[in-house]
């Protein structure tokens, strides 16, 4: 169980809507991570600091692995929706820079013999509140 807050649309969006006029350089600008990428060696962990979840930890149903897509995007693509709902970002942390701000989702990526922290940055005019029917 996480000792995080869970932080529902408006609380995202409010959220990433204040960290988005950031526009100082950081080193966790280093790598770009508009898209999902793996946590790159220029951003230590430690920069980082988690202060919600997405994972609604309420439910009694297992998240869904279905991904929210409509316009023919992708996992990777920096253009692809954030949809709290769906995968991956129902499993995923809302992380802030402790050097400037910037906020970032962050999740496990596990499978086989392999475990990758994955991250991304959030970009306000990409969250959707898309419902979760038919995942």
């Amino acid at each position: 169980m996480s000792h995080l807050p869970y932080l529902d649309h408006a609380a995202l969006v409010a959220l990433a809507e204040s960290a988005g006029i950031v526009a100082t350089t950081c080193q966790c600008t280093k790598t770009p991570l508009d898209g999902w990428a793996s946590l790159p060696n220029s951003l230590p962990d430690t920069q980082l600091e988690a202060i919600g979840t997405l994972l609604a930890q309420h439910d009694a149903e297992e998240p869904t692995f279905s991904e929210y897509h409509p316009d023919g995007t992708s996992y990777w693509a920096v253009d692809a929706p954030i949809a709290p709902r769906y995968f991956p970002y129902n499993r995923a942390n809302v992380c802030r820079c402790r050097e400037c701000g910037r906020l970032y989702l962050r999740y496990q990526e596990g499978g086989g013999y392999f475990v990758d922290q994955r991250i991304r940055l959030v970009n306000s005019a990409l969250i959707v509140d898309a419902p979760a029917d038919g995942v």
